[in-house]
């Protein structure tokens, strides 16, 4: 069954771009509704957004949506990943600001509060998006591609000059609570080269090392490290995970990308869509329930991220 939340959860903190202190509360919605968020510091206007592909518009850094009127919230990338990897289907998130909070730089914290306020089961079946056959984009040297499976797993590939990162590669089956126990803690990453880029333009105000690894070279400059050997990789997958949540229902498919990012997993979205041969929507049985993001998640899964 579709699900919500039980009860609102509230999550206080500065976006990472703007500097800027942001309340957001996520809140029970109804079956069908999907996510949304609501620009609560906006007196009037269309301050609904929805966390839909189509509302995506390019942005390196993050993942932005807006409205035709040009509202937007941006950043919204680890909260998404939360409520698919805790099986939230519906919710509307109430927000004062144009960016979520960046908590720690990982979606710790969010797992952490929506398992707090529990999850409700609403009266209505689950239908999730079923690759038929390949898509992919190309962009540069990277890559990113959807194919058929029979639940949703993510492979990926990174290679950075950074010793501190270099060459990384992993591949994660994402049902029965894998997106709690590996990811969700594996924070946003950055050279120290690019923090003083973006900070020259505007940008990363509300950036430092306590909301993201920062590395230089072959020296992780963040204190206490790394909280995985392979945290990088592990935090481009929590990435994908929330842009495919953009889909507007679960994915049934296997994610490959190579050197890819928000921009790139939109547009891989907007091809799939594109394309009416590439996919169909499915109405879950339980046997393609049990498979999804999230179902069977419980508080054992936070042990090592608490």
């Amino acid at each position: 069954m579709q699900t919500t939340v039980k009860s609102e959860v509230q999550f206080d903190g500065v976006g990472l771009h703007s500097g800027e202190a942001v309340r957001m509360i996520v809140t029970p919605a109804s079956a069908e509704q999907g996510i949304w968020f609501r620009r609560t510091d906006l007196p009037q206007g269309d301050v609904l957004i929805p966390a839909r592909w189509d509302s995506v518009i390019v942005s390196p850094l993050c993942t932005k949506i807006v409205t035709d009127d040009g509202v937007s919230v941006s950043t919204i990338e680890h909260v998404m990943a939360a409520l698919a990897g805790c099986g939230v289907h519906n919710a509307i998130i109430d927000i004062n600001g144009s960016e979520v909070p960046i908590l720690d730089g990982s979606s710790a914290g969010f797992v952490r509060g929506l398992m707090r306020a529990g999850v409700r089961r609403l009266a209505s079946p689950i239908r999730a998006i079923e690759v038929l056959r390949p898509v992919m984009i190309e962009q540069g040297d990277g890559y990113a591609r959807l194919d058929p499976a029979t639940s949703l797993q993510i492979n990926f590939e990174i290679d950075f000059d950074d010793a501190a990162i270099g060459h990384q590669q992993k591949t994660l089956n994402m049902a029965n609570g894998a997106f709690v126990r590996e990811l969700c803690d594996s924070r946003t990453f950055c050279r120290q080269a690019d923090v003083d880029a973006m900070r020259a333009n505007g940008l990363a105000r509300g950036g430092t090392v306590e909301n993201a690894v920062v590395v230089d070279g072959a020296t992780v400059l963040t204190p206490g490290g790394l909280r995985h050997d392979d945290e990088a990789v592990r935090h481009k997958m929590l990435d994908a995970l929330g842009d495919l949540f953009t889909a507007g229902a679960p994915i049934l498919g296997r994610y490959t990308g190579y050197k890819a990012g928000h921009a790139m997993t939109n547009g891989l979205l907007r091809a799939l869509f594109a394309d009416p041969t590439a996919f169909r929507m499915v109405v879950c049985d339980t046997s393609m329930a049990a498979r999804l993001p999230g179902v069977g998640v419980h508080h054992g899964d936070l042990i090592a991220v608490a």
